[in-house]
C-alpha cells in the first residue's frame, strides 16, 4: 500500500514545496484520489450494490453486522481483520474496525479489482501532478493559489 507523506511528495517532484502547504496539498489530493477511486469503482455496480456499500462506509451497524453473518462469519479470525487491528490498534468488538474490514472485504466480493484501480487511479494522479509540479509549486508563492490559473 502506499503512504501520501513526504517520501510521496520527493517522489513525485515536490519535495521541495514549503513545509506549511505540504499536509493541505496532501489531504487534497487524499480527497481528490478517494473521489477518483469511487467513482471508477462505482462503474459496473448495481444501484443496490452502491447503497449497500454506501451504508457500509457509513457505518451501519446492522448492514455491517448482517454482511459478516452472510460472508464471513468468523471475521475475528480472518487474517486481513487481525492485521487491521493490529494497525489500527482498536479492541476487536470496535464497530469502526468492523466497518472498516467489511468495506474491505466488499470490495473484495463486488469489485475484485479494486487494488489494481487503485494503483491506476494513483498512477493517473501522480501523472498528472509530476506534469504540472513547476506550476503548483510556483502557486504556493502567490497569495491566492488556484488550480485553474
Amino acid at each position: 500500500m502506499f503512504q501520501l507523506d513526504d517520501k510521496f511528495l520527493a517522489d513525485i517532484g515536490l519535495g521541495e514545496m514549503p513545509e506549511d502547504q505540504k499536509q493541505a496539498f496532501l489531504r487534497h489530493i487524499y480527497e481528490e484520489l478517494e473521489l477518483r477511486v469511487g467513482t471508477r469503482l462505482s462503474e459496473g455496480l448495481s444501484d443496490q450494490q452502491l447503497e449497500e456499500f454506501e451504508k457500509i462506509i457509513d457505518k451501519d451497524v446492522s448492514v455491517v453486522d448482517n454482511w459478516l453473518a452472510v460472508h464471513v462469519r468468523d471475521y475475528q479470525e480472518d487474517e486481513l481483520f487481525k492485521r487491521m487491528q493490529q494497525a489500527l490498534r482498536l479492541d476487536p468488538a470496535d464497530p469502526n474496525l468492523k466497518s472498516e474490514f467489511v468495506a474491505t472485504k466488499w470490495l473484495e466480493v463486488n469489485r475484485p479489482d479494486y487494488r489494481d484501480v487503485v494503483k491506476s487511479v494513483l498512477d493517473e494522479l501522480k501523472s498528472e501532478i509530476t506534469q504540472n509540479k513547476d506550476a503548483i509549486l510556483g502557486a504556493g508563492n502567490q497569495d491566492v493559489p488556484s488550480e485553474s490559473q
